[in-house]
């Protein structure tokens, strides 16, 4: 195609209806109004054109919205009604479908899905146009449908245990695109909601890069963050004389071991390691060491590698052979980890 590459994203949100989300019904429609309305900001902040569908599904699919313009979409209070049972295979092989039919012609076209549970399939063989009548083999077509998807097709799940993560896996979803949200409240809804911004971030920044689909778009591990994406995402090394790698012996305050160690603390000038889960927020900083040469990278480009979006997210280290992700400290008091390491810069 000739002049500009145009980026156009089909975004579809696969929502579970079933009776046991009628506590949250509510709160399911406004976490999905936040998500469209965080998409149509960045559609055209980045200039992507995006297109929304959404689909129901309890004990049969439905398509409420098909391939509609994230400028012009209408808020889910009308659209979203609980009742019924779980048909989550029929569901997602439904959605994958169907989107498969929509014209890619003229375009960087790129399919992204997420499908959001509480439950455990029940019902999907009895669903009125599903081509298994068995659960078996409604596993086996899913598992087939995702194995032989384009590369520019993502397909991501938010299921709400171990039980559930394993049988996602189980029916072909790839291991990083596989979240487990707290399926008991409204405030797990909430973060849930986060969690997809945070992956619809990595994945609008990752398109401007040439990258047209994602296995990973819920990890922080090698798959996000190794020497492919870091040049991808145009993070240059800082110069070594613009910083210092301190060890961290015992528990300290930031502050206290960072002039314990015979420098001055500097707020915002220290990094802590990613070492638990932690709340993030929308103007940290971000470093990342490569740890066989302690070459450091920073910039802004570094949240948007591991697709942090201009909130407080939480974010939980993966694991990962090469790289370190640090922190950007803006408290004198903040706990260290024994054994972990502080970057410094100078």
């Amino acid at each position: 195609m000739s002049g500009n590459q145009n980026y156009i994203n089909h975004v579809a949100l696969v929502l579970d209806a079933s009776s046991s989300m009628s506590r949250l019904s509510d709160k399911v429609i406004e976490v999905a109004d936040q998500q469209i309305a965080y998409l149509a900001r960045r559609s055209q902040e980045l200039d992507q054109e995006t297109r929304v569908t959404v689909y129901v599904f309890a004990n049969k699919v439905e398509c409420v919205i098909y391939d509609k313009d994230v400028l012009r979409m209408p808020s889910l209070r009308q659209l979203y009604r609980v009742g019924g049972m779980t048909a989550l295979l029929a569901a997602t092989l439904t959605s994958q479908r169907e989107l498969a039919q929509t014209a890619q012609l003229y375009g960087d076209h790129s399919f992204l899905t997420f499908v959001l549970t509480d439950g455990q399939e029940n019902a999907s063989h009895r669903c009125p146009g599903t081509p298994a009548r068995n659960p078996r083999e409604l596993i086996r077509a899913v598992a087939e449908m995702v194995e032989t998807q384009e590369d520019n097709w993502t397909l991501a799940v938010l299921v709400p245990d171990q039980m559930g993560k394993r049988e996602a896996m189980q029916y072909g979803f790839p291991k990083d695109n596989i979240a487990i949200w707290d399926a008991t409240s409204t405030q797990g809804l909430q973060e849930a909601g986060q969690v997809i911004q945070e992956a619809t971030e990595k994945f609008m920044v990752g398109r401007t890069q040439g990258i047209r689909g994602s296995r990973t778009v819920f990890s922080t591990g090698a798959e996000a963050v190794n020497k492919d994406t870091i040049e991808a995402a145009g993070l240059a090394p800082v110069d070594p004389s613009k910083y210092q790698l301190i060890s961290v012996a015992r528990d300290a305050a930031i502050r206290e071991w960072v002039v314990e160690c015979g420098h001055t603390y500097r707020t915002g000038g220290a990094f802590y390691q990613l070492s638990k889960s932690e709340k993030i927020q929308a103007k940290k900083q971000i470093s990342v060491l490569e740890k066989k040469t302690d070459r450091v990278y920073t910039g802004p480009e570094a949240r948007a590698l591991l697709g942090l979006p201009d909130v407080e997210i939480r974010i939980k280290p993966d694991h990962n052979d090469d790289f370190t992700i640090f922190v950007q400290s803006t408290s004198v008091n903040r706990k260290l980890v024994p054994n972990t390491r502080l970057l410094l810069m100078l």
